[in-house]
């Protein structure tokens, strides 16, 4: 059984940092750690930085006392990084590098002999997973992915366990939502966390409550991506897409805005892409 050689593996470890974000990844491997091991040689560590929305951030503190164990949270500064800032295709790895390094050297401190990621069995096999060569050269453990648990597995394990984050969307880091080779900077993290926070307000306000919506920026526009159900009742409601994609206009979106469907994963595509990926 996967939650068995989960449980195994992790007990194996003697003691583990998890890397954690408050997805249901991260918080199946902090779960999964809590039961293996004893509490005292188990941690919580979120990279805080401006590329973790603070909804995301105040989520996570909330999953983390949920589960009753010590969440640290480490300043990182992806945005010094040359690499990161120039989203050339491989910002994860540097974004990873950046984030890992931070809570090696806090387990370190502490005496724990491992960091582990949420990384899982379908992240293996993705196409483009730039991050997973900042894991390896940092020696860190993916203790879902070497059980052999994929996406639809780790949900089913977390319902299974009643953790409160079973059935969460994916949230990916603000700077996904940075088109490649449009640069990553304060300024355009913030406006992406401001722009889906207002999609959001508006959408609610009409009766529509998106399951999944991302803003996406591009060097010639913009995008509002939400997945089929929500696109559909927006579009069923007169006027509503002219009024969100103006409203972003006024927050300081430019260029043209258009609502598109939205896919996941991979990296975020041009704008002409009808159909955007998380």
């Amino acid at each position: 059984m996967t939650a068995d050689r989960l449980l195994v593996f992790l007990r194996s470890l003697g003691s583990v940092a998890v890397a954690f974000s408050g997805g249901v990844d991260s918080t199946l491997v902090l779960a999964a750690a809590l039961r293996a091991l004893p509490a005292d040689r188990v941690i919580a560590v979120i990279a805080d930085s401006p590329s973790l929305a603070r909804t995301e951030l105040i989520e996570a503190r909330q999953v983390a006392a949920h589960l009753g164990v010590e969440l640290v949270e480490v300043r990182v500064a992806e945005l010094d990084v040359p690499g990161y800032r120039a989203n050339a295709g491989d910002r994860c790895y540097f974004c990873k590098h950046t984030v890992l390094s931070a809570v090696s050297e806090l387990a370190a401190q502490r005496g724990l002999t491992h960091v582990a990621t949420g990384t899982h069995a379908d992240d293996r096999r993705a196409l483009h997973r730039p991050g997973l060569r900042a894991a390896r050269e940092l020696q860190v453990v993916e203790p879902l992915a070497d059980a052999g648990l994929g996406k639809r597995e780790i949900r089913m394990l977390a319902a299974a366990w009643s953790l409160p984050v079973a059935d969460k969307p994916a949230s990916p880091c603000l700077a996904s939502r940075i088109a490649v080779g449009v640069p990553v900077s304060i300024g355009r993290l913030g406006l992406v966390e401001r722009a889906e926070i207002a999609v959001r307000a508006r959408l609610a306000g009409a009766g529509v409550q998106p399951h999944d919506l991302r803003v996406r920026l591009a060097g010639n526009g913009f995008t509002v991506a939400l997945d089929r159900s929500a696109r559909a009742a927006l579009e069923a409601l007169p006027g509503l897409a002219a009024e969100v994609l103006a409203e972003l206009n006024g927050l300081g979106l430019t260029g043209a805005g258009r609502v598109v469907t939205y896919r996941s994963p991979a990296l975020t595509p041009a704008i002409g892409d009808n159909a955007v990926a998380s």
